[in-house]
C-alpha cells in the first residue's frame, strides 16, 4: 500500500499550487521508492518513458510555425475575411466551430484543432472581427472575454465529441473499469450513449453564445459590461 503515496503527493502538491511538473516528478520518485525501486531505475524508466513517447516532440516543431504565420499576417487575414462576411456574429462563428470541433472529435480526430494552433491564431481573431461588424469598436475587456468564449467553445467541442469514438483513451479505461467489476459493456455502447450528451453540450452552449450575440448587439451600457 505505500506505493499509494503517490497519489497524496500529487494530491498534497495541486492543493499547494506547487508547478505541476515538479508534482509529477516528485510522485513518480514516491511511487519508485516505496515500490522499491533504486533511483538509477527511476531514472532509466524516465528515459525508456521518454524514448517511447517522443513525437510528443512534435510540438517544438508545430509551434514556431504557428508563430511564422502569425507574423506574416495570419490574423489580419482572417480579421478581414470575416470582416468582409455580412451577417457574421460572434455567436454564429462560433456555434460553427462547436459543431466542427464535436465532429471531428468524434472522428477521433482530436488533434485537428486546438487552443495554440487554432484558437489563438484564427477562431479568436475571426470572432474579434465579427463582434467589431456587430458593435463598431469593443473594449480591450471585450476582446479578453471574446477570446476566453474561443477557448471555451474549442473546450466544450473536444471535450464532449471525443467519447462517441469508441477508440478514444476515456472510452477504453471506462470500459476497462466496469470489466473489472463484473459489468461487461463493449465500446460502442458507450459511445451510443455519449451522443445525447453531445447534442445537449451543443444546444446548451449554443443557447449561451446566442446570449452573447444578444449582448454584443446591445452594447455594453445595456448588457451591463463584457461579462455575463
Amino acid at each position: 500500500m505505500w506505493v499509494l503515496l503517490g497519489i497524496a503527493v500529487i494530491v498534497a502538491g495541486f492543493m499547494l499550487r506547487f508547478n505541476p511538473l515538479l508534482v509529477i516528478m516528485a510522485s513518480v520518485l514516491t511511487t519508485g521508492l516505496a515500490a522499491g525501486l533504486d533511483p538509477v531505475a527511476i531514472v532509466s524508466a524516465f528515459g525508456k518513458a521518454f524514448n517511447d513517447t517522443r513525437y510528443v516532440s512534435i510540438v517544438w516543431i508545430v509551434l514556431p510555425v504557428i508563430g511564422l504565420l502569425e507574423a506574416f499576417g495570419l490574423q489580419e487575414r482572417a480579421k478581414g475575411v470575416i470582416g468582409g462576411l455580412k451577417g457574421a456574429t460572434v455567436g454564429r462563428l462560433l456555434a460553427g466551430y462547436l459543431l466542427l470541433r464535436q465532429a471531428t472529435a468524434a472522428m477521433g480526430l482530436t488533434s485537428v484543432a486546438g487552443h495554440a494552433q487554432t484558437v489563438r491564431p484564427l477562431v479568436a481573431p475571426m470572432a474579434q472581427a465579427a463582434a467589431e461588424t456587430q458593435a463598431g469598436e469593443i473594449s480591450e475587456a471585450e476582446r479578453e472575454e471574446i477570446k476566453a468564449w474561443s477557448a471555451a467553445t474549442d473546450n466544450v467541442g473536444l471535450f464532449f465529441g471525443e467519447d462517441i469514438f469508441l477508440a478514444i483513451g476515456s472510452i477504453l479505461l471506462i470500459v476497462g473499469l466496469l470489466d473489472q467489476y463484473g459489468i461487461h459493456l463493449q465500446p460502442f455502447q458507450l459511445s451510443v450513449w455519449a451522443i445525447p450528451t453531445a447534442i445537449a453540450a451543443f444546444l446548451i452552449h449554443g443557447f449561451r453564445l446566442w446570449r452573447l450575440d444578444r449582448r454584443m448587439r446591445a452594447g455594453p451600457t445595456a448588457s451591463g459590461g463584457p461579462t455575463e
